[in-house]
């Protein structure tokens, strides 16, 4: 689906924040800290994904709800992670500081590859002469 095309550059940056992670995570944490920075980057990239499906799908209902379920997929998925990992902070785990860290990394990666992906695709933004004829 064309409204996806993006996702491989976001999913690919999640893949290095994940070898990077974890091997770092580990050298300091040990198998906590690998096991969290695991999960933030897994958390970040199924909160893309979802939010990025969900905006898709809003598309194609209807053009004008792309704001108002971009901007809900968003603040959901902020309480979502905040929620998770004030509970998480609770159990004195010793992977949330890596997995803190790997969130704010990845969702930083994400952005830039989907920034990356936009300035090299080639997106039409007027109609070509051949199809608005018809």
């Amino acid at each position: 689906m064309k409204r996806l095309r993006h996702l491989r550059a976001g999913l690919a940056a999640s893949g290095v924040r994940l070898v990077a992670g974890a091997v770092v995570g580990g050298v300091l944490r040990g198998v906590d800290g690998a096991a969290g920075a695991a999960a933030g980057v897994a958390l970040v990239a199924a909160s893309y994904v979802l939010s990025t499906l969900a905006v898709a799908w809003a598309d194609s209902v209807h053009p004008r709800l792309v704001m108002p379920v971009g901007l809900s997929t968003y603040v959901v998925k902020v309480i979502l992670i905040g929620v998770g990992m004030a509970a998480i902070a609770g159990t004195g785990w010793a992977g949330l500081e890596p997995m803190g860290w790997t969130v704010i990394a990845t969702a930083l990666g994400w952005i830039v590859a989907q920034a990356w992906w936009t300035w090299h695709a080639k997106i039409l933004y007027v109609e070509p002469e051949d199809r608005a004829l018809n």
